[in-house]
């Protein structure tokens, strides 16, 4: 790790373009004038790397890929969402309904700066059905991640409102950040003042490379760089191949870091970067070998840092008062509230978080028989062969004048022989209404989707509920996993 105490140097160029659009640079010497916290704080490696080996596990337990639509990506939305609502984030999915394979977007808001002057930082989340995409993407998600993460424990006054996105469908075209851009509106469009995206971070044989180097969105990102002599280049391997791309075409300015994909590095980048010359940036792009070993820590390193930097350059305003202002909204689809998945935590991935009800019944139950539908982590309910009784339940806001419908997955097994007796019984409930009944008569050898209409429940919260009882003998099993209530 490097040692964060030296004060940086701009170039002259540099600190034109930020005095042009009224931005200053964070000192890195602390002074009796600079309080410590005002100073872009130095990203551990370590802790990203502790994210991309938890995305190369999701993938592992996932068929090997994290391709939007499937459990893998599914699995990484929660994760990220997991620790992003446990540092204080207002997080929200949105689903995309145009992309080929229907997934979510996960935005989240740092509460705090004005509402109409928003710093948007993004990175696909999604890989290639080939392999775990540790690197394209898991690099810029994983560095998004532990930035937000690094902003949320500092707590510093913003100057600017900070929002972070990671993107589905992003491999099949750009897919979930050009149905987040579309839907936004002109007034949104005007207050998003940049969006910096990152993709491929950390790749093997990598260099360092910015997008629209010379423009004054990354000016902040040039000048981190150029303080460690990096001498980066234009990202032309990457022009319109990526997120930034959606933005770009919305009118918002657009920038980020790159460190390269399948083309190769030259004699002179080698030369000033080291490295092998001839040889692709990253030897596994798209292919199933791109995993935790397939990242150059020190280009990962040097990225997360720059990252850092740039959101204090330009949205931290240099004091450490907690943020108290309400977070603007994030956009959502054309239904306005009407949209999205209004279940917390629907796949468990989080653990209990969102969830009340028996303690031990939210857990991870593959080596016990009962594997998860996605993800790696489920609702077991009863399965004991005598009498007990569990449930699980969630309260959850349907808005007004919205449709709406609870789905979810669930696996009946049961050593009951019987066909014509429900001797246990699991039953969904919301608020007073039973939805569904279900019992040893339901025992499936895989997980059966059932989905019911909340539509009376418009404009209210309402309580779901999943009790069962089990009587004295023969085990029946109800393991649910990926609820959702969706809007629309």
């Amino acid at each position: 790790m490097r040692s964060r105490t030296a004060a940086l140097t701009l170039t002259a160029s540099a600190a034109l373009l930020l005095a042009g659009i009224g931005l200053t640079l964070p000192a890195f010497a602390a002074s009796s004038a600079t309080p410590a916290l005002a100073a872009a704080p130095d990203i551990a490696v370590a802790n990203v790397q502790a994210h991309l080996a938890q995305l190369n596990s999701i993938a592992t337990s996932n068929g090997g890929t994290r391709r939007s639509g499937t459990a893998g990506y599914t699995a990484s939305v929660a994760y990220i969402k997991g620790k992003l609502q446990a540092a204080g984030y207002t997080v929200a999915e949105q689903t995309c309904t145009s992309c080929t394979y229907r997934a979510n977007n996960l935005v989240a808001d740092w509460p705090g700066g004005p509402s109409d002057q928003v710093t948007m930082f993004g990175a696909h989340l999604d890989s290639v059905a080939a392999g775990p995409g540790i690197n394209d993407n898991g690099s810029g998600s994983a560095t998004l991640l532990e930035n937000a993460l690094a902003l949320a424990q500092q707590n510093p006054t913003m100057s600017r409102h900070v929002r972070f996105a990671w993107w589905a469908g992003e491999e099949q075209g750009l897919q979930g950040s050009k149905f987040y851009a579309g839907a936004l509106t002109s007034t949104q469009r005007t207050q998003i003042k940049a969006y910096y995206n990152f993709d491929m971070v950390g790749s093997p044989n990598g260099g360092y490379f910015i997008n629209h180097i010379t423009s004054t969105a990354a000016a902040p990102m040039k000048a981190y760089w150029d303080s460690l002599s990096l001498q980066p280049e234009e990202n032309t391997e990457g022009a319109g191949r990526s997120d930034d791309y959606s933005f770009e075409q919305v009118g918002i300015p657009t920038s980020g870091y790159a460190a390269g994909a399948s083309a190769r590095k030259t004699s002179a980048q080698a030369a000033k970067w080291g490295g092998t010359a001839n040889s692709a940036y990253d030897s596994c792009y798209h292919q199933a070998c791109d995993t935790s070993s397939n990242i150059s820590a020190t280009i990962l390193n040097r990225a997360a840092d720059g990252v850092a930097y740039t959101i204090w350059a330009t949205s931290v305003g240099g004091t450490t008062t907690p943020p108290t202002s309400t977070p603007p909204a994030s956009p959502t689809p054309t239904g306005g509230a009407c949209s999205g998945q209004k279940l917390t935590n629907g796949g468990f991935e989080s653990g209990t978080t969102g969830w009340t009800g028996t303690t031990g019944s939210i857990g991870q139950w593959a080596a016990d028989g009962q594997a998860a539908h996605g993800g790696t982590y489920s609702s077991w309910l009863l399965g004991y062969g005598s009498t007990h009784t569990e449930a699980i339940s969630q309260s959850v806001t349907i808005p007004a004048g919205c449709s709406a419908t609870l789905t979810f997955w669930v696996h009946v097994d049961s050593a009951e022989t019987t066909t014509t007796s429900a001797y246990d019984k699991l039953t969904v409930t919301a608020g007073s209404t039973t939805l569904v009944t279900l019992s040893n008569l339901n025992k499936a050898s895989g997980y059966t989707q059932k989905s019911f209409s909340l539509n009376a429940f418009a404009g209210q919260t309402v309580a779901l509920k999943f009790s069962g009882t089990e009587d004295s003998s023969l085990q029946t099993s109800f393991v649910l996993d990926d609820l959702a209530v969706q809007v629309s």
